[in-house]
């Protein structure tokens, strides 16, 4: 995704430095500052407010003579509105990205999150927590975690329900192998000293790889059904045994949240406001890239106050109304159309089609930067997290009546708060100076 490309720029005098920023809108963006030199690095960063923060950093002032000032050596200014803070910390990332590489990761400051990986590969496959999960395994990588601490606490307690081997050892099965103490303490199969046959122990290995790939919901079903049954039969004790177990799995579950996924079926669509006052913006995760954003048209659509209360058929944050057969006067003609739900529904349909197109496979420095921009999305308090998620369903289509009404949320909270913005964060690099960055 080359962003430079899509940025608007003007040329930058420092004789006449306001009415170059007079140019420059005051608004939520990401900029890049360029010297004449082709071999120096530009100031990147993000703002709230463009030309404010233009103002500071390109004309001197006597109040501040400690205040960085880079009009000496600015010779063009480029930049990027954006409408909410994922915008914009994904466009300063892809221009990081761009000049940088995997340096871009330090830069921002973005950790490659945490997965779940299950050793499949092995003849006696066991599961471990990496930060660094290749495309090749992506069917046998569940994540991204919150942290590590918290995927190992998921380990820790999902071994707990099966007898899968904890040990690291590259086994060669000996009935002179010691063991261990999870043998001993029979939460284990041990395999090292064929406590179990081969054929056991991959049918528990592929009892764990189910309960990882469906988070937990394979051993629902399981004890579910053996539960109903015993209940049936009268057999109450052991339909109480059994609900203690379903209880146990659903705690286990519950330490994975939704975004936990294969990561090869990790495909989600991200709603978020747009700098463009008539739209939201749309971006596609999948195939460990992120994608967009596409705009989506808000034009014709009448957003509803979910708190109203209302009950009518129309009582959704975005409701659609009639569109006549044919216009009844002259004026009627004149007025545009509600589109119906129909329309928006293909609307939606053709925004996902055309992020979608765009399917080029990421470096792994893009993939680790995705992945970590949509975690730490994700995981923030949902009072401070701007923008809805939808994912697939199993059959890997979207939700699109759902997609819609969080269009209208979205949009009903851009008109009512305003654009979202995003602290001004700018990233440093000149020839002979220094980096600064900030988390954002």
């Amino acid at each position: 995704m080359a962003l430079a490309l899509e940025m608007q720029s003007l040329a930058f005098d420092p004789a006449d430095a306001r009415a170059a920023l007079a140019q420059v809108p005051e608004s939520t963006a990401v900029f890049a500052l360029y010297s004449a030199e082709a071999y120096a690095e530009p100031y990147i960063g993000r703002t709230p407010n463009l030309r404010g923060r233009l103002e500071k950093l390109l004309q001197p002032s006597p109040r501040h003579p400690r205040r960085l000032q880079l009009a000496g050596r600015v010779r063009r200014i480029a930049w990027r509105l954006t409408g909410s803070e994922f915008e914009s910390l994904l466009t300063q990332f892809s221009l990081l990205e761009e000049i940088y590489g995997a340096r871009a990761l330090e830069r921002m400051h973005l950790r490659a999150p945490a997965f779940v990986r299950f050793l499949g590969g092995n003849p006696y496959p066991r599961i471990v927590v990496t930060h660094r999960p290749s495309q090749r395994e992506a069917n046998w990588a569940y994540g991204p975690f919150v942290s590590r601490v918290a995927a190992e606490r998921y380990v820790e307690e999902a071994l707990k329900l099966f007898l899968l081997r904890r040990c690291t050892d590259d086994l060669d099965p000996s009935p002179s192998h010691p063991g261990c103490i999870y043998s001993e303490m029979k939460m284990c199969l041990a395999p090292c000293y064929k406590g179990c046959t081969d054929e056991r122990y991959a049918e528990e290995s592929a009892a764990v790889e189910s309960f990882l790939a469906t988070r937990g919901e394979s051993r629902l079903v399981t004890l579910r059904a053996q539960r109903e049954e015993a209940s049936a039969s009268l057999a109450f004790e052991s339909a109480a045994a059994i609900h203690a177990q379903v209880q146990r799995v659903e705690s286990v579950r519950a330490l994975a949240p939704e975004l936990v996924r294969p990561m090869s079926q990790l495909r989600a669509v991200l709603l978020q406001a747009s700098a463009n006052p008539d739209e939201v913006a749309v971006f596609l995760f999948e195939n460990g890239r992120l994608r967009g954003p596409a705009g989506f048209s808000t034009l014709g659509m009448r957003i509803q106050n979910e708190q109203s209360g209302s009950s009518s058929l129309y009582a959704q944050p975005m409701a659609i109304e009639p569109v006549p057969e044919a216009p009844a006067t002259e004026a009627a003609a004149d007025t545009p159309a509600r589109p119906t739900r129909s329309v928006l529904e293909a609307r939606m349909e053709a925004a996902l089609t055309a992020l979608a197109a765009h399917a080029e496979p990421p470096s792994a420095t893009l993939r680790q930067g995705h992945l970590a921009l949509l975690k730490r999305w994700y995981y923030r308090p949902e009072a401070k997290r701007a923008g809805e998620i939808f994912f697939s369903n199993a059959e890997g289509r979207w939700p699109v009546k759902a997609l819609l009404r969080g269009v209208g949320r979205v949009a009903a909270k851009a008109l009512g708060a305003g654009s979202l913005a995003a602290p001004a964060t700018d990233t440093l690099t000149e020839q002979g100076g220094s980096s600064t960055d900030a988390q954002g």
